[in-house]
């Protein structure tokens, strides 16, 4: 009789032809250690190098790698879930695969986790990143939580211990636009974090620029919250009271006889600051209707286009 694993460690891969082999060593060690059956779900995020052929490689040589391709890059949460949907444990690690989320955590993870706690994220207390990286990194989390209304620490990402039926409970989400952490916030339980080690990159770069991630955090707050509408409403709530109160005030002084010719500067700039708002209201809901739009094509978040593995 087939018999799920106990853990399935997901991965998403791009760029990381160099690390791969080295990755899933230290992946073996740390989980045979726990001495219980695992898996582990690579996902090739279309990458320009070389890892799809080295995943292939890895899979043919240990039959606990099992391998996927997307068929282009769709990023990297949802390459996250496709590696999610492709799972069979009965928990679920999810981690990056530059070895600055260390293997050798997982033994903390899932122990935490036998104390009955269905989630535990890992707690990044001293990030081996760049400066700007953290500070860009930091930025996006505290705009983000302001407009979604959720509080997601900078220092946890993506890595962390799952229960099976809190990954089944993303899955009902049905989301067009996917973003892995606030899914996990969203969908609750009981949860608990602890303090892990964060290495430094072994080589190259984050491929999430400020600038990407300024577009991340944009996609997602006009995806998961209505705080931006909100926020215009109240402006303009704001912004027509005190026209009220100066038009009052215009109305007082012209029945005083305390005006002769109205300026031209102040009509001028009246008309480009108002005309700035409506064009501004009139184009976030627009992107809230597109947004809407793009929910209702229901097209699939990824797609796969090999599978290798034993």
């Amino acid at each position: 009789m087939h018999t799920n694993p106990e853990i399935s460690v997901v991965i998403p891969v791009y760029r990381a032809e160099s690390i791969l082999q080295e990755l899933i060593n230290q992946l073996n060690i740390a989980l045979s250690s726990l001495k219980v059956s695992y898996e582990i779900v690579l996902v090739d995020d279309r990458s320009p190098d070389d890892s799809w052929a080295k995943m292939k490689a890895l899979s043919s040589e240990y039959d606990v790698v099992k391998s996927f391709r997307l068929s282009r890059n769709f990023g990297q949460h949802p390459a996250i879930m496709a590696g999610l949907h492709q799972s069979k444990g009965n928990w679920v690690v999810v981690m990056d695969c530059d070895l600055q989320d260390q293997p050798h955590e997982i033994i903390k993870l899932y122990n935490k986790a036998q104390d009955g706690f269905e989630i535990v994220l890992a707690k990044r207390t001293a990030r081996k990143d760049g400066f700007l990286k953290k500070i860009s990194s930091k930025l996006f989390y505290k705009v983000f939580n302001f407009f979604a209304g959720v509080d997601i620490n900078n220092e946890i990402g993506n890595f962390g211990i799952y229960q099976r039926k809190v990954i089944d409970s993303m899955f009902k989400l049905g989301d067009a636009l996917v973003f892995f952490p606030l899914f996990i916030q969203w969908v609750g339980f009981k949860k608990t974090e602890i303090s892990v080690d964060h290495a430094s990159r072994l080589e190259g770069k984050s491929s999430y620029s400020f600038f990407a991630l300024f577009r991340l955090a944009f996609n997602t707050i006009i995806s998961f919250s209505d705080k931006p509408l909100r926020l215009f409403l109240n402006l303009g709530i704001v912004i027509s009271f005190a026209s009220f109160l100066g038009a009052v005030y215009i109305l007082y002084r012209a029945l005083n006889n305390e005006i002769e010719v109205m300026g031209y500067s102040s009509i001028f700039i009246s008309i480009c600051f108002f005309s700035g708002l409506i064009i501004s209201f009139l184009g976030i809901i627009g992107i809230y209707l597109g947004k809407a739009f793009n929910q209702t094509k229901n097209r699939p978040i990824y797609i796969i286009d090999d599978v290798y593995h034993k």
